[in-house]
């Protein structure tokens, strides 16, 4: 994220690793051929899910699997040298959850130029056009159900909203933050936007965020968080101010540790998406392009569910019961 999106501000150090290869020239016709994946980061519990993903698929495909991650949710530099040295090393095929939308658009054009197909996971590049593919849940969709829950729930109540976002180039987190917008049925600008803070998706930047939103504007009633570690960093934050009964906090991502947060009303939805799935279909998509030429094209959406258990009138959702049991982390 962003799934989405994110607390991996901690991560290790660049790694990049050959999973399930026998260390012999990829160049013979018996030698697996190679997937990468590159993700965000290494701790975030969402790309975990996603790796975990790639490798059961690449295992079943007769792939072997390169992995890499950046240093920090925003570490461009680490995911340009992983590309670079996942070419080198011959892969048919790059998955990727780009950290700068923007930024990482050469370094993509130069692995198609070479001939290996790019897909990205979750986040769109910008342009989206810049790679192959896109396997993602539809982040649009993702913030307008929580939108349409925040305005559904508010009942007509006059709305006070904070929006916790992403940051600045990352269009997962502006399309997520769009979407609540056009769900909750207003635009940018709105005067019931009391407060906007970038978070990084990461729990206590959330919490510092939402301490500063409540000094420029006490009677915030609505909170719109990018992801779920923001979310409990603003119930920490509203919590210490005696606030968290009379805010509502919508998310989205749909991990077990947000899921189990919906169901004790720290957060009151969230909307869940599914990196197990991308990650397997990145990588068949891959493999079909390694055994036949087969270029997977476009976008595939991946799926996305409203998780409550304080339904709203007239919004689709399932409850927290279904929500842990189709949960990642």
């Amino acid at each position: 994220m962003i799934s989405r999106l994110s607390a991996g501000l901690l991560a290790a150090a660049l790694l990049v690793t050959g999973c399930g290869g026998n260390g012999q020239d990829t160049s013979t016709e018996t030698a697996a051929a190679k997937v990468g994946l590159i993700t965000k980061t290494e701790t975030n519990p969402f790309f975990v899910k996603m790796k975990e993903g790639a490798q059961k698929a690449a295992q079943a495909e007769g792939m072997e699997l390169m992995s890499a991650a950046g240093k920090f949710d925003g570490d461009n530099a680490s995911q340009i040298t992983a590309i670079e040295n996942m070419v080198a090393a011959g892969v048919k095929g790059i998955l990727i959850t780009p950290s700068d939308t923007k930024a990482i658009v050469p370094a993509i054009k130069k692995a198609r130029d070479a001939g290996v197909l790019v897909i990205a996971l979750d986040t769109p590049t910008d342009p989206q056009d810049a790679t192959d593919a896109l396997f993602a849940t539809d982040n649009l969709k993702a913030g307008e159900l929580i939108g349409q829950y925040a305005k559904a729930a508010m009942a007509g109540k006059p709305a006070k909203i904070a929006t916790l976002d992403l940051a600045p180039g990352v269009t997962v987190g502006q399309l997520r933050h769009d979407g609540f917008l056009k769900g909750f049925g207003i635009s940018e600008g709105d005067p019931s936007i009391v407060c906007s803070q970038d978070t990084q998706g990461d729990q206590s930047k959330g919490q510092t965020a939402m301490e500063n939103c409540l000094q420029k504007a006490p009677d915030i009633n609505v909170v719109y968080t990018i992801n779920e570690p923001a979310a409990l960093g603003a119930h920490t934050a509203l919590k210490a101010k005696g606030r968290e009964k009379d805010v509502l906090v919508v998310s989205v991502d749909g991990g077990c540790t947000g899921v189990k947060a919906v169901q004790s009303g720290q957060i009151a939805a969230t909307s869940q998406q599914y990196p197990l799935k991308m990650a397997e279909s990145g990588v068949k998509a891959v493999s079909a392009f390694a055994k036949g030429g087969t270029k997977s094209s476009g976008y595939t959406d991946t799926g996305v569910t409203l998780i409550t258990d304080k339904d709203a009138t007239g919004v689709e959702a399932e409850d927290t019961a279904f929500g842990l049991a189709n949960c990642w982390g």
